[in-house]
């Protein structure tokens, strides 16, 4: 086999963590300080939360639960009310760059926490503690029809592809962002470097408005990018196009709330949380609750 065939399906086996994980710090936006347990997962039980914290808290599947569009803004949020835990995707992208398939993660606090704002932190910190190859091979879902998404000028389209491609555009009413289109195909590798260490960001006209709404109480220069028309305010950008950089790495991890990698062509134009976890309800219907995941 040639070796692109290596590189675009680095594992063909499930994976899980070696060793516990124990790590903390201040949610992004609710500021309020969290420790997360990361425990090796069984074979095919997929990844799985729990909020430890709060009272009569039953274990979050993401193969199971439900996904859907609304829900608070700016982030992506799993679990019931009373339960809920913010944030997630960061954690969910690094896991899907290192080609996690069972992990159990056990939260106390409302948010995972934000480290550098990237999910760089989250790949570090497993890498760290190892990869466990297990005997499973990988389960994957392979689009097979185009899918779509839409809400005004915004759109999100997934059609049938080998590996996972990501095409992404935005435009930005900010001279240090402006239009930017990016497009990259995913590995493993080529997310850790390219898309992990891409930080998330605001504009700096918004970011009092975000503290009205209670938003970004955890957010500091050092984890968010507050772009200004020049560029991002005491801080240097990691790439020259970062912004739309941190948008896959979102779109990354929203779509693996479907429950299994996806093997496709991502287009995204505008696209937020809201359409990203639209589209990864979309695709579980389509294929998880149908029963249509194919084994590497």
């Amino acid at each position: 086999m040639p070796p692109a065939f290596f590189k675009m399906y680095r594992s063909l086996k499930q994976r899980t963590v070696q060793n516990e994980i124990v790590l903390s710090g201040r949610g992004l936006q609710t500021g309020k300080d969290v420790k997360v347990v990361c425990i090796p997962g069984k074979e095919n039980a997929g990844i799985i939360f729990i909020r430890k914290d709060a009272k009569r808290s039953a274990p979050i599947r993401i193969r199971e639960m439900g996904v859907y569009g609304d829900g608070p803004v700016r982030r992506s949020t799993i679990g019931p009310k009373g339960a809920q835990i913010q944030t997630v995707e960061h954690f969910l992208a690094a896991l899907w760059g290192l080609d996690i398939d069972n992990l159990t993660v056990e939260v106390t606090g409302p948010e995972m926490p934000a480290l550098d704002g990237s999910a760089a932190g989250f790949v570090d910190v497993i890498k760290r503690a190892g990869i466990q190859e297990q005997s499973s091979g990988r389960e994957f879902i392979r689009i097979t029809e185009p899918l779509e998404v839409a809400e005004g000028n915004s759109s999100l389209i997934v059609t049938p592809g080998e590996g996972l491609n990501i095409s992404y555009f935005i435009d930005y009413d900010c001279a240090s962002i402006g239009k930017e289109e990016f497009n990259i195909e995913l590995d493993s590798e080529s997310f850790q470097k390219e898309i992990a260490p891409a930080r998330t960001f605001c504009l700096k006209k918004e970011v009092w408005f975000l503290l009205m709404l209670g938003l970004g109480g955890g957010a500091t220069v050092d984890n968010t990018l507050v772009m200004d028309k020049k560029g991002p305010v005491g801080n240097t950008l990691r790439f020259a196009n970062e912004p739309v950089r941190h948008k896959v790495l979102d779109l990354v991890g929203d779509l693996y709330l479907a429950g299994f990698p996806i093997k496709g062509k991502v287009t995204a134009k505008r696209s937020g949380h809201k359409l990203n976890r639209k589209m990864a309800g979309m695709i579980r219907e389509r294929y998880v609750s149908a029963g249509k995941i194919k084994t590497s």
